[in-house]
């Protein structure tokens, strides 16, 4: 029996990380939000804590013995506050998961940096690239990559994280579930992604759906997102309609975020073991 997937928050990387990873025989609803690009696992209660560093706040966390040089090989503008870099990786051992992340190891600067990735795996397996999706912030390996890095760059890489409920393709007669994104952001140029989530839409008719929700939207929405797009904050209402007993229900996004989001679902009677959200950063 195929089932729903519902995703909920503000990034996308999951979804464009290989459809067939995320239609398992349930349905999903994704709730995104644009800020960590990472995998999301079972859900617990998230507590207020003193900033971490990536490797201290990941200290328990699977990682990879491999670790490979990497070269800078592409650099282009998500949007104004995000950088996607395209990296050739040198070290033919390399390998990931869709929903794993990076340490992000920068010649010369102290802080080691901890990014998803935000490409499928096949794209490495195919040639050899990977790549990233990076936030401006003032933490130093994103300023670096914001501020200093080029083309020809060299950095290093080690892969991380622990996939709590991984689902392998299943091949030939998987039954294909449904996804409902609910992606939320400031405003339309801070939706990443939403083109590959537009030719996807068109790609799998009826499997794949999402709505865009933008909270402080300034300009005119272009005709191509005007029917997918909500003008405020995604809400009990968006959400209740999709409750059923088959629905699987993931979040990414900031703490406060998901927080609010996950009370939200226990309030509309959703089951606490059918909600997962990223908890690493």
């Amino acid at each position: 029996m195929a089932r729903a997937t519902v995703y909920v928050g503000f990034t996308v990387p999951q979804l464009l990380r290989g459809a067939s990873r995320i239609f398992p025989t349930h349905s999903a609803l994704v709730v995104l939000r644009p800020s960590a690009f990472c995998y999301c696992t079972v859900n617990s209660t998230i507590k207020s804590k003193r900033k971490m560093d990536h490797l201290e706040r990941t200290a328990n966390n699977f990682r990879q013995e491999v670790i490979s040089q990497a070269k800078v090989c592409g650099i282009t503008n998500e949007s104004e506050t995000v950088k996607r870099l395209r990296l050739a990786i040198a070290n033919k051992d390399f390998t990931f998961k869709a929903g794993q992340w990076v340490d992000f190891f920068i010649p010369g600067v102290p802080v080691v940096g901890g990014f998803s990735i935000c490409s499928s795996p096949g794209l490495l397996e195919r040639e050899g690239i990977l790549e990233l999706a990076v936030k401006h912030t003032v933490h130093p390996p994103a300023y670096w990559i914001h501020t200093e890095c080029t083309l020809d760059s060299e950095v290093a890489l080690r892969v991380g994280a622990d996939l709590h409920g991984y689902q392998e393709s299943k091949g030939n007669g998987y039954k294909m579930g449904t996804v409902k994104l609910y992606y939320s952001a400031k405003n339309t140029s801070e939706l990443l992604f939403k083109k590959n989530i537009l030719g996807l839409m068109n790609a799998f008719p009826g499997k794949i759906t999402c709505r865009f929700h933008v909270t402080q939207q300034r300009s005119k929405i272009c005709k191509e997102l005007q029917p997918h797009v909500t003008e405020g904050r995604i809400s009990e209402k968006d959400l209740e309609k999709h409750v059923s007993k088959d629905t699987l229900w993931y979040i990414c996004g900031p703490p406060p975020m998901i927080e609010s989001i996950s009370k939200l679902l226990s309030n509309i009677g959703v089951p606490r073991n059918c909600v997962f959200f990223e908890k690493w950063w």
